[in-house]
């Protein structure tokens, strides 16, 4: 029996944060790895859809790819590389636009949302920020991932995927494993911590709500400590109305293992809440900065990681989608006349 293939991806746009592990990442190492072929990739591309610096992009494509290792993910076990090292992605990017519609991106929410952001200050988007769902739906369905571990932020990309890959296969034959979102039974929901309303993000434009996997414990503690909480004193579970609580509550309970609602019974003040959610947050982070340390100090460890991780993305994503480029009706590329043969 084959074991389930799953694919995810996060994207060199920040520096990583507590949400991205608690969320993520943590599942990922603990649970995803084990329990089934899985990879785990840096989409660097679509990292280029916004203005970015290139220097900074190489340099938190690498950043991200060492903190993947250093949260617990086995190259041994699953595979990890980089998005652009792996040829396949931007092939079939491009014949899934070929598949796809133009009403399809233009109703995709975080398009939406990102390009109205943009004309308000007066600017434009660039295209790839339109098409860069049907290179995510490459990424995906280059492996034939059965499934897509991701938030409910994301479920509509997957969605898209889907469509595609289902259009792809009534118009042309079966080329690709149609995926299924899988959506975490217990969700780490991490906010930022001076906007309670908003993820915490790792493009996030100030510091102060966010907490990085890589900042110093003083400077974790003093996030935590200054973190929005609400009105009132009694240390209450909600997150419709008290949800500054209800944030430090969650993370807590992520960090501990343990139930925000019955974690709340536990305080009768925000302030000892606030000062055991700063330690527990210290003590998560505290190995995952340990091997991270490790890691740089051996920079070539995690290239050898990289280049391994990408010829064996490589070699299972070839065959689909060499498959795709003949089912839609391109020749396949002719071979060099071996030397015996010319003879």
């Amino acid at each position: 029996m084959e074991m389930t293939r799953v694919f995810s991806g996060i994207q060199p746009t920040g520096h990583l944060t507590l949400g991205n592990y608690l969320g993520a990442m943590r599942r990922w190492a603990e649970a995803d790895q084990h329990r089934a072929e899985s990879l785990f990739c840096v989409v660097d591309l679509h990292a280029l859809t916004m203005d970015h610096d290139p220097a900074r992009v190489r340099r938190l494509s690498r950043q991200t790819a060492t903190l993947l290792l250093a949260a617990g993910l086995d190259p041994d076990v699953c595979t990890v590389f980089l998005q652009s090292h792996v040829d396949e992605h931007t092939r079939l990017s491009y014949l899934l636009e070929c598949v796809a519609t133009d009403g399809e991106m233009r109703r995709m929410v975080q398009y939406k949302e990102k390009a109205a952001k943009e004309r308000d200050r007066g600017g434009s988007v660039r295209l790839s920020l339109l098409t860069y769902p049907v290179l995510m739906a490459a990424d995906i369905l280059a492996y034939g991932t059965d499934e897509v571990p991701v938030g409910e932020d994301q479920a509509q990309h997957v969605e898209l995927t889907r469509d595609l890959a289902v259009r792809f296969n009534q118009r042309y034959g079966q080329a690709f494993v149609v995926p299924r979102a899988t959506l975490p039974r217990v969700a780490a929901r991490v906010m930022n911590l001076q906007d309670p309303a908003r993820k915490m993000g790792k493009s996030d434009d100030s510091g102060a709500g966010v907490v990085y996997l890589l900042d110093e414990p003083d400077v974790v503690r003093k996030k935590v400590l200054r973190a929005v909480t609400d009105s009132g004193r009694d240390v209450v579970y909600d997150r419709a109305e008290r949800p500054g609580l209800a944030n430090l509550l969650d993370i807590l309970a992520a960090c501990t293992g343990g139930n925000p609602e019955s974690l709340a019974d536990v305080y009768d003040s925000y302030g000892s809440l606030k000062k055991d959610t700063a330690e527990a947050v210290v003590e998560v982070l505290r190995p995952v900065q340990a091997r991270h340390r490790e890691l740089c100090a051996d920079p070539a460890y995690v290239e050898g990681v990289l280049r391994d991780g990408a010829e064996k993305a490589r070699a299972l994503a070839r065959p689909t989608v060499d498959t795709a480029y003949r089912a839609i009706g391109l020749l396949p590329p002719v071979a060099e006349p071996s030397l015996s043969a010319a003879r």
